[in-house]
């Protein structure tokens, strides 16, 4: 990490010979903890404090964050947030741009359906999600070409490593330059042993996995972003659950493998459901993977029943 400019006295002449004059410049908020937010400029990494107008605003500054800061009584703080192009909430990470959605090929199992709400909630929230399946070395026969079956069509990147033995792992370098890349997944999966491996050093502990329940032991502490391979990574606790939410009508359009199809249902509109000539359907167990055309069903009743209840008070 850069060296840390603090506020304090001539700090105002500093940040203008930064910004060639303006006193005001542009960066990208790396991690926020105890009221202080830290933004890599490119005059280094400054510590910030909040406007008091975005806390009357109800708006949060988050990691991942592009904002403009100023010099405001000796102090630096944020004075503008910029648009954000995607804004996750669990955790608070703005800007990402694609997620590595880990998975352990055994020990924990892969839990197909926290899976399958983890690539729906990154949909919704306009991040490509990649698949990373780690500990391939655990795997049964057939298992990597089960996983290409369930998502053919969707066009999602399947990465198959073990991250503990470095197997494969070129394969995730590659693609993090120009990214902003958060690691989600349930614990156990290797999520903090991936992020280690990167950045070449113990950045974070280690989780161990019970060797009863063989589950994770949660260990990732708050999130920051790290500068990696020309891009940043943010870590990420590891999710025991997610519940979806949306108005229903919306499910369809995070199932990337059905809008080739959608354009000749017999119906505008159609849910994909029980409509008569969808041809979404006729597509399931050819060019659409039945068992997740059947998590999308699922996931449908679970939305009616929500929204139904929730219209219903």
């Amino acid at each position: 990490m850069k060296d840390i400019i603090k506020g304090g006295a001539g700090r105002a002449g500093c940040l203008a010979q930064i910004n060639h004059g303006t006193g005001a410049m542009e960066g990208l908020i790396i991690k926020g903890i105890g009221g202080f937010y830290y933004v890599s400029t490119e005059g280094g990494v400054v510590e910030c404090k909040a406007k008091g107008i975005f806390r009357l605003r109800n708006v949060t500054p988050m990691v991942g964050d592009k904002v403009i800061i100023e010099v405001e009584r000796d102090s630096n703080v944020i004075s503008e947030i910029l648009p954000r192009s995607s804004e996750l909430e669990r955790p608070m990470v703005a800007n990402v741009t694609q997620a590595f959605v880990v998975s352990a090929m055994r020990n924990p199992d892969i839990n197909e359906e926290l899976l399958m709400k983890f690539i729906v909630m990154l949909e919704k929230s306009n991040i490509t999600p990649v698949l990373v399946f780690n500990k391939v070395d655990l795997s049964y026969e057939g298992q990597m070409e089960e996983l290409r079956e369930l998502f053919m069509g969707t066009g999602y990147r399947l990465l198959f490593i073990g991250a503990k033995e470095g197997k494969d792992f070129d394969v995730i370098l590659r693609e993090l330059p120009g990214n902003i890349t958060v690691f989600c997944g349930p614990s156990g999966a290797g999520k903090s042993t991936m992020l280690n491996r990167i950045l070449g050093k113990e950045h974070m502990e280690t989780g161990v996995v019970s060797v009863r329940l063989k589950r994770g032991k949660h260990t990732t502490r708050h999130s920051e972003l790290v500068n990696v391979n020309d891009g940043f990574v943010v870590d990420t606790p590891g999710f025991s659950s997610i519940e979806l939410s949306m108005e229903t009508d919306e499910l369809k359009d995070y199932f990337p493998e059905f809008h080739q199809h959608e354009g000749n249902c017999r119906f505008t509109g159609c849910s994909h459901n029980k409509e008569p000539g969808c041809s979404v359907k006729e597509a399931v167990g050819k060019t659409i993977s039945e068992k997740r055309y059947n998590y999308y069903l699922r996931f449908l009743n679970e939305l009616m029943e929500v929204n139904k209840k929730k219209w219903s008070r």
